[in-house]
């Protein structure tokens, strides 16, 4: 068994006040709400120190909701299936 990388994790500027902007609510949320959410967690991602390791993780454990990496879930799905 491989054993997966998470030190990176304390540093991810996604943790604390901002963690809400990476996954979806557990309402209904409209399209332009979720994209505007979306558009601020990228905008996070952008700037993280770890970007690159959280998608690497992402990836790793086909993690199949939020925004990891600075990609949606369907973003990384569609990286997937153009490496494969």
């Amino acid at each position: 068994m491989t054993t997966i990388d998470r030190t990176w994790q304390p540093v991810a500027l996604c943790r604390g006040n901002h963690s809400h902007l990476f996954f979806p609510p557990s309402t209904t949320e409209r399209k332009d709400e979720r994209e505007r959410r979306e558009l601020r967690a990228k905008s996070i991602c952008r700037v993280c120190p770890v970007v690159d390791e959280c998608l690497e993780y992402a990836i790793a454990i086909k993690e199949p909701y939020g925004i990891w990496g600075g990609l949606t879930e369907s973003e990384r799905r569609q990286r997937l299936s153009r490496a494969v």
